[in-house]
């Protein structure tokens, strides 16, 4: 087994330490700006984002349309026509109301802004809402369309919040977006 040479072993935690979009070195003077800018969240209650907290209501919601879906092309009980609006526009509401929060948070921190992750996030959330607007009215004016319009759309925006959290989560885990880091670590 090798040994690392220190200067190197160094470097190597400098750079997972920092994001390679956002340096204090970056070629891009606009980058090098906010690069050492807080990237903490900025809509928080007691330093908790309340996007972060918002989030997972209408992916939970969207992925339970989903459930429901398969679970009326498997029996055609009419019970199932019922909940399924009931999630969708659960999924829709929580999903406004998450998205609102994102976008003052992405619009009041330009430490946030300037990673290509958020970006990412953001207009995969508005997809994936458009897709579960656009299921939740398909599900209000025409329930006969459920089968199969309604099942692709739920599968639609499962993927779109898939891709979306994704993304979320390596403004998180990746960047550290909205996290308060102790100074003891």
């Amino acid at each position: 087994m090798t040994d690392i040479p220190r200067e190197d072993e160094e470097s190597e935690i400098r750079d997972e330490e920092t994001p390679p979009e956002a340096r204090s070195n970056h070629p891009n003077p606009a980058i090098r700006a906010v690069a050492n800018k807080d990237i903490g969240s900025t809509i928080a209650v007691a330093g908790h984002p309340i996007h972060a907290m918002l989030v997972h209501f209408p992916i939970a919601f969207v992925v339970a349309t989903l459930g429901v879906d398969i679970f009326y092309w498997w029996n055609a009980d009419p019970f199932w026509l019922e909940v399924g609006k009931w999630a969708a526009g659960a999924a829709f509401a929580f999903g406004v109301l998450a998205a609102i929060v994102g976008t003052l948070e992405l619009l009041a921190v330009p430490g946030i802004r300037v990673r290509v992750a958020s970006w990412n996030h953001a207009i995969a959330a508005m997809v994936m809402l458009a897709i579960v607007g656009a299921n939740a009215g398909l599900r209000i004016y025409w329930p006969e369309m459920v089968l199969p319009s309604g099942l692709m759309l739920s599968v639609l925006a499962t993927m779109a919040a898939g891709f979306a959290g994704w993304h979320g989560g390596k403004l998180v885990f990746d960047h550290g977006v909205g996290l308060i880091i102790s100074s003891r670590q």
